[in-house]
């Protein structure tokens, strides 16, 4: 059984339902038959700090991952973080629905979870194509990569 469950400490209007279907939906795709994820939303300066923390970049980023089990493990564990705020700026940006932003984030964070990486041309590209795969399972525009 997989368990999603959202922490939204800021109290932010969210489709959780939407959001936790998304991340059931990639982790059961990519084979994980067993797991506890947690979707956290929170603001710029917490995400900014955790980036700053966690990997030494000095801003608010879109999407932070913290598996708690080895990819591949029999139950995964992990959290995706995702700046609320950084989302909307892009989903303004790029001309689209801001909820579709965030589950553009779940996918990727829960792609991360299960051994994605996006850290040179070859794995990006990958991960870009499991996004436009999942986001079309959803029924979703593709909105990967813009």
């Amino acid at each position: 059984m997989i368990r999603v469950s959202v922490a939204n400490p800021y109290e932010y209007p969210l489709e959780f339902q939407q959001l936790k279907d998304a991340a059931r939906a990639v982790l059961e795709g990519e084979g994980v038959k067993a797991g506890k994820v947690t979707l956290a939303f929170v603001d710029n300066p917490h995400i900014h700090r955790l980036n700053k923390q966690f990997l030494n970049h000095n801003e608010p980023t879109d999407v932070l991952t913290f598996p708690y089990t080895d990819p591949g493990a029999k139950s995964l564990e992990g959290e995706v973080v995702i700046g609320y705020e950084v989302a909307k700026e892009y989903a303004a940006d790029r001309n689209h629905a801001f909820n579709l932003e965030l589950l553009l984030y779940v996918v990727h964070g829960c792609l991360h979870l299960t051994g994605y990486d996006d850290t040179d041309d070859d794995s990006e590209r990958e991960m870009r194509a499991k996004e436009r795969e999942y986001l079309t399972k959803l029924g979703l525009p593709d909105i990967a990569g813009n």
